[in-house]
């Protein structure tokens, strides 16, 4: 059975409108006569959603019981039984109650695809597992249910929704996505300008990849060689000259006037030849690319025009940006040059741009090489030269009738063995060598028209014409063989040299490295296998490109052992001897990167072991006076009690034990704060998940403030949520707590509570002096304490506590400033499955 087309609304972001896209769609499909369900849409009671699925068959939900609670989920069976042409499932990235067929959505979408079935759903581009990191430090906010990319990238159609960030609040604030009273604090939090353009940016260039995906896909199926400018890609090719960087500035100017262009630099390391270029000036340069956003590549050819354009072809560039020639006039006799040829054999689907330089006309770094390879064409001018050319000669002697002597045309001949030597190498110069004598035996030694020489002069003389002229042949030959292994030699020296420095410098990862050895060999896919031992199977700790079922090195077309346990492997083609030494470096150099990876790992453990210390040693430090104070001021109540010196009346007893019951509320509470300090450096902190009320956690934990120094709003219709109530407890206490310590006398602080998406936000607002943005993120450090905090106020742990607690339970402890003065505290925590408000859907068609 085929497997069914996946088709997927990609949302920028919430409230853009997938849902409302994706039923008008059904609609279009069902007035083309395609079987189509709704197999799971939910509409959040929002008319202009709830008026597109009129007309649409849904098929029932199954019903699943979980922690004295009923929820509904997507009946994958029903859908089966059913067997549409399309179904309809939203929210892909949404985790199913426990119970369920499947943990998350997207694995439901799967089976229906494998029976079939076409599906067409949504998701929004911060549920992409990938982009996870990214999004929380765009937000601020960690998403908890994610879908893997690979899942969305399988798509056979991936449609982005998109719209302006000012549209979107536009539409926020006309209450199109949330209730009026949820719209001030998602205006202010979520859906602030900033994240909204940075969200849009991140689906526009996710999509963009994925495009280029489906590009390259499509050229390579169909054989397609010719370039297709979808986008600017912009090749500079660099020689190691000063003039390299003024080249990369100008493509980068070229790349901005064009949406998403690229540029993409790249050296040939010459194998035909000797190379001028300067590795550091290279280093520089490569610098200087990765700063402007490009990328740069190093990769050896025999020819550098040739190499050049493979190079942009391959990569689909649309653009080539080179430098004026550095030749002196004199030099173009050599050929060309790179330049000439490049924009000679670019075709009309790619532009080549010569920039001028300070550089341009000064001459070559070192004088023209002869090619270690010669040419064909060089190879048959010396091929004419040393057959063809003495039979002239001869010719134009014999009818000239000068009678020069056989001396003189035993010169005449042995110029041309020197030339044929000097352009086509050794064998033309022996080929020229044996005709030449022959001639000059037949047409110029006496007796003339026989190869018979009657005076041994004669003899002597040819002996010593074709000696010679073997030995110049040979030592040309000579010269232009050691002149390909010194330009090799060198071309290998540059390429290490680079990898070794980048390597130093801690600039590569194992997977850079590996590309750049898929680059430098032409090979289709590089992976480095090691084993714990000689018995033990292969593993694969690193690759790049398609390796396929890569189980052993000797399955490659070339392995390279680094030591007995580990190989470098390539797939693609078989290697030259010759190239197996540069081979043997990377191999090396693969092993030293995946040793640091490691070391660096284990540098880290040892860097949060250190901090552990550290937190311990300053411990230490700052309690050995507030420890001290409580127990002082308990020792001082308890002694005057205890004394039969003074009769203490009622009033005295009552106020020296209250000041003992709150000296040990004191240290109660800031022992507490040691522990739950120490149990987060040790990472000991196990919480207890498990669906709550928030209205039932918020109130036990202000039992240790003032009645009436906070103001509590709490909406009874708020959705359950998934947390340790202990650490939830401990977490809201010790926020309210910081804030009625720095809020003044008569100003409550304010908790208040609502939702926002699949997450409830707890926000602890206060009036008092507030906290700079530079000093947001250092309040929430241990041992810190803001201001004029007196002696004895606490050790400045309660917000480190409060955050990691936070977030042990998988919730955010964030700080922003009060409107009209304060500082406001948002605790952001996760809805409990099944009761997490979907993504809100705009009624309205999508536009920008």
């Amino acid at each position: 059975m085929a497997r069914g087309k996946f088709r997927i609304y990609l949302g920028a972001a919430p409230g853009v409108g997938k849902t409302y896209a994706m039923l008008s769609e059904a609609h279009r499909r069902i007035e083309r006569g395609t079987d189509c369900v709704v197999a799971f849409v939910e509409h959040h009671d929002r008319p202009r959603t709830e008026v597109m699925l009129h007309g649409l068959e849904q098929t029932p939900r199954r019903e699943l019981e979980y922690r004295d609670t009923v929820f509904t989920e997507m009946d994958v069976d029903a859908v089966l039984a059913r067997r549409p042409a399309v179904a309809l499932v939203d929210e892909m990235a949404h985790t199913n109650v426990p119970g369920s067929r499947n943990a998350k959505r997207w694995q439901d979408i799967e089976e229906l695809l494998e029976a079939g079935i076409h599906v067409v759903s949504t998701v929004n581009i911060q549920h992409l597992e990938s982009l996870g990191d990214i999004v929380e430090s765009i937000t601020g906010i960690r998403q908890k249910e994610t879908v893997p990319d690979e899942v969305v990238r399988r798509a056979d159609q991936i449609e982005l929704v998109d719209m302006s960030p000012h549209a979107l609040r536009r539409r926020m604030a006309h209450g199109n996505i949330y209730k009026s009273n949820k719209v001030d604090a998602a205006l202010s939090n979520y859906f602030r300008p900033g994240n909204l353009t940075a969200l849009r940016e991140l689906a526009l260039l996710w999509v963009a990849d994925r495009v280029d995906e489906y590009l390259q896909e499509y050229r390579s199926e169909h054989r397609v060689s010719k370039i297709w400018g979808s986008r600017e890609r912009i090749v500079v090719g660099l020689t190691g000259g000063s003039e390299g960087r003024t080249l990369i500035r100008r493509a980068a100017r070229l790349a901005e006037k064009g949406a998403g262009g690229e540029v993409l630099a790249v050296h040939i390391a010459r194998s035909d030849g000797l190379d001028s270029g300067s590795p550091k000036e290279l280093a520089a340069q490569r610098t200087l690319v990765e700063d402007l956003g490009g990328t740069f590549h190093h990769v050896l050819g025999e020819n550098v025009s040739s190499a050049l354009l493979e190079f942009a072809r391959g990569v689909n560039a649309t653009q080539i940006v080179l430098g004026t020639s550095r030749r002196k006039a004199w030099q173009y006799a050599f050929g060309p040059g790179v330049g000439s040829t490049v924009a000679r054999d670019s075709g009309p689907d790619l532009d080549v741009h010569i920039v001028t330089h300070e550089e341009a006309a000064k001459g070559r770094g070192l004088p023209v090489a002869r090619a270690a390879r010669l040419g064909r064409s060089r190879i048959i001018w010396g091929w004419l030269t040393g057959v063809v050319g003495p039979a002239l000669l001869t010719l134009l002697l014999l009818k000239g009738g000068t009678g020069l002597g056989l001396a003189n045309d035993v010169l005449l001949f042995l110029t041309l063995t020197v030339t044929a030597a000097l352009l086509g190498g050794l064998r033309p110069a022996l080929a020229s060598a044996v005709v030449g004598s022959l001639l000059l035996n037949w047409f110029f030694t006496p007796p003339v028209g026989q190869l018979t020489i009657s005076d041994p002069r004669n003899i002597l003389a040819l002996v010593i014409f074709v000696l010679v002229a073997i030995s110049v042949a040979s030592v040309v030959d000579l010269a232009a063989r050691r002149t390909h292994q010194a330009a090799r030699l060198r071309a290998e020296s540059e390429i290490l040299s680079f990898l070794a420095g980048s390597v130093l410098r801690g600039e590569t990862t194992l997977d850079a490295l590996l590309e750049r050895v898929r680059e430098t060999f032409a090979m289709d896919a590089v992976a480095l296998l090691e084993r714990e031992s000689e018995t033990a199977p292969w593993t694969c700790s690193g690759s790049v490109g398609d390796t396929g079922p890569l189980m052993r090195p000797e399955e490659a077309h070339v392995d390279m052992p680094v030591g007995d346990n580990m190989a470098l492997a390539l797939c693609g083609r078989v290697l030259p001897a010759e190239d197996r030494r540069v081979l043997a470096a990377f191999a090396a150099q693969a092993a030293i990167v995946l040793d640091r990876q490691r070391l660096q790992s284990q540098a880290e453990h040892a860097r949060k072991l250190a901090e552990g210390n550290r937190i311990r040693t300053a411990l230490l430090a700052a309690v050995s006076h507030d420890l001290r104070t409580p127990l002082a001021g308990i020792k001082a109540s308890v002694t005057s009690l205890r004394s039969d010196d003074v009769e203490w009346s009622d009033e005295d007893q009552a106020e020296l034990l209250a000041g003992i019951e709150e000296g040990a509320d004191r240290l109660d509470h800031l022992v507490g704060n040691l522990l739950d300090m120490s149990r987060l450096q040790t990472g000991t902190v196990t919480p207890l998940i498990r669906e709550v009320d928030l209205d039932e956690v918020v109130p036990m934990a202000l039992v240790g403030v003032p009645e009436d120094s906070v103001v509590l709003d709490i909406p009874e219709e708020l959705p359950m949520i998934a947390v340790d109530p202990g650490l939830l407890e401990r977490s809201v206490a010790n926020i309210v707590e910081n804030a009625v310590k720095y809020s003044p006398e008569g100003e409550p602080v304010r908790v208040s509570a609502s939702t926002l998406g699949s997450r409830v936000e707890v926000r602890v607002a206060d009036r008092g002096p507030g906290v700079p943005d530079d000093s947001k993120d250092r309040i929430f450090e241990p041992f810190q304490r803001y201001g004029d905090a007196p002696r004895g106020a606490g050790v400045g742990l309660g917000l480190a506590v409060a955050r990691g607690f936070a977030e042990a339970i998988g919730a955010t402890l964030t700080a922003e400033d009060t409107p009209g003065g304060g500082m406001t505290m948002v605790l952001t925590v996760p809805t409990a499955a099944g009761h997490s408000p979907a993504a809100p859907q705009l009624p309205d068609a999508v536009t920008s």
